[in-house]
């Protein structure tokens, strides 16, 4: 398992590293002068080459490549001030660092992810174990069909009538802003609260049509039926036989869909008009902002990869026959 994971992980930086490569190279194919963002308005050569000089523009770009690289792993140094390791530079457009912002923002991302992530995961898992124990019945066909309608949507659709039915017509809730937790819990709670409703009606929806799917097909397992000739009650089996063997479809997606959501919802937090990593990867690149769009891409390329990797070593735990080599 050690050794599986060395390896995983080894292969993530070099994943990490050609995708900063990519980026950062691709960014100066663009045909605009990034010392430009921050001279203003009123600007002269003189300003212009204060500034590339500052933000080491007047380097060629593999060596801005190379000091990019070294300040993530050693920190770098500039006019405003020495940048602690993990240092992804100074934004271009306010001169603030980089960790800074994201550190900002990530708070609620990752209370949005977590949240709709409880609520989406444990409604969704438990109405397909009720579907595939009632194949065939009513509850069954409902369950199915809501799901099927659910799955067909998407948040930039749904979010809105929410938004009008729940706030704008009837005021029964806020509307959707983000408070530190450590500030006030139920405000942080009351907050997110629509954005996670909508996220669970279309990820539960997913979630229930993998699990009943996935636990309908365990139950025609050898070894399931085995468990029920031996005189083992159908209870007992469902929950230690097929429920564990149905489990790993279901990590599957979900380390896709976490380690999406972590990277940053774009369409989600522009829907509730929230500012986390999915808003700031898009402002980054609307400004033209090396520095800070290299910095969120980063990030967000390792929560997937993060993610990847606990799945892959999750399904040894969940079933033995799986040998990780």
């Amino acid at each position: 398992m050690l050794k599986y994971l060395t390896r995983r992980m080894l292969g993530a930086v070099v994943i990490l590293i050609l995708i900063s490569a990519f980026t950062f190279f691709l960014f100066f194919a663009i045909p605009q002068d990034p010392a430009m963002l921050s001279c203003g308005r009123n600007c002269t050569e003189g300003n212009l080459k204060v500034i590339r000089e500052a933000m080491g523009l007047d380097q060629s770009i593999p060596m801005q490549y190379w000091e990019f690289m070294k300040g993530i792993v050693a920190g770098r140094d500039f006019n405003v001030g020495h940048c602690d390791a993990p240092c992804f530079g100074i934004s271009f457009d306010d001169e603030r660092m980089i960790w800074d912002t994201i550190m900002d923002r990530l708070p609620l991302t990752v209370s949005l992810t977590l949240g709709g992530l409880v609520i989406f995961l444990t409604i969704g898992i438990g109405l397909g174990m009720v579907a595939a124990r009632t194949k065939g019945t009513m509850i069954d066909k409902t369950v199915s069909s809501t799901s099927l309608v659910f799955s067909s949507m998407q948040i930039y659709f749904l979010g809105p009538i929410v938004l009008g039915l729940l706030v704008y017509n009837t005021g029964l809730l806020a509307a959707p802003k983000y408070v530190p937790i450590s500030e006030d819990a139920i405000g942080w709670a009351t907050g997110l609260v629509i954005p996670w409703f909508v996220m669970s009606l279309i990820f539960t929806a997913n979630y229930t049509r993998m699990a009943r799917s996935t636990m309908i097909e365990q139950l025609q397992e050898d070894h399931v039926r085995a468990a029920k000739a031996k005189g083992m009650s159908g209870k007992y089996v469902f929950f230690r036989y097929a429920w564990r063997g149905s489990l790993i479809p279901i990590v599957t997606i979900l380390g896709v869909d976490l380690g999406s959501l972590l990277s940053g919802g774009v369409v989600t937090e522009f829907t509730f008009s929230l500012a986390g990593l999915g808003r700031l990867a898009v402002e980054s690149v609307q400004d033209k902002d090396l520095p800070l769009t290299m910095g969120v891409m980063l990030v967000s390329a390792a929560f997937i990869l993060a993610c990847n990797i606990v799945v892959d070593a999750l399904y040894a735990f969940i079933d033995p026959r799986v040998r990780l080599s």
